[in-house]
């Protein structure tokens, strides 16, 4: 079946199927969602908007936790080990779904985001705590509504290996979106929202119990397992040596 892909070892090959995708149990928990803004500021439009994402999900089920980036180092200018690093590691390796929020900042996103994600290593001890979890992006804007932000967002997660959802939010003139207390006000802004949080909720029930068959890789399995193919290829030498022999003792008596 493989002679067409001489390059690719057959032992290491899945073929993707359906019946695959089935979940091996059903988690009865409630969606654990991380989420992450990006501002230190003490009128932040990017916690507030934050923690209105937060009370949405709580609406439909979701365990949430906020992560507070104050007092997190600069990246590498302290152990891993630093009580805030670990805070935050811990959460995203708890997460099997994040909301990522940051203003936009001479257009991308601020390095007060940029730097919890530095924090947050692909692997560290065999644990991936970013890969196979959903992700939905949003951005604060100070004007107009720009992308910028969420499309360095994207790149992010894609760089983290997450599964992240068609649907963002991107809000303009952020300070015009929230009243006294900190509440975002009705608008289209406030409904989009809505929809991004309602799709990630779907997304992370879809993926969460087939997240390690999802990311499984013929080529992390071919690396971790080598000696499959060294033992097939030594196999299938001697079964050719077999044939080869077989044939001149054939000839000769022929």
């Amino acid at each position: 079946m493989t002679q067409d892909l001489p390059n690719v070892s057959a032992t290491h090959l899945d073929r993707p199927d359906l019946r695959k995708l089935e979940p091996r149990a059903v988690s009865q928990h409630a969606p654990r969602i991380l989420l992450l803004y990006g501002s230190l500021r003490p009128t932040s439009y990017s916690r507030l908007l934050t923690l209105e994402a937060e009370r949405i999900l709580r609406h439909f089920g979701a365990e949430t936790r906020v992560f507070d980036p104050h007092g997190l180092p600069m990246t590498d200018s302290v152990a891993a080990d630093h009580p805030k690093v670990a805070e935050l590691r811990t959460l995203s390796e708890w997460s099997e779904g994040q909301v990522w929020c940051s203003p936009e900042r001479h257009g991308t996103l601020t390095a007060v985001f940029k730097n919890q994600i530095d924090w947050l290593p692909l692997e560290s001890g065999g644990v991936r705590p970013t890969q196979g979890r959903t992700l939905a992006v949003m951005q604060v804007c100070g004007g107009s509504q720009s992308f910028n932000a969420v499309n360095a967002l994207r790149v992010l997660g894609r760089w983290m290996r997450m599964v992240t959802i068609p649907n963002q939010s991107s809000v303009a003139k952020a300070w015009q979106e929230f009243d006294a207390d900190g509440r975002m006000k009705p608008s289209a802004s406030y409904d989009r929202v809505v929809d991004v949080m309602e799709e990630l909720y779907k997304f992370t029930l879809l993926v969460r119990d087939r997240s390690d068959y999802l990311t499984d890789r013929y080529s992390e399995r071919r690396q971790a397992h080598p000696e499959l193919a060294t033992t097939l290829a030594t196999a299938a030498m001697n079964q050719e040596a077999v044939s080869v022999n077989a044939d001149t003792d054939d000839s000769e008596a022929a």
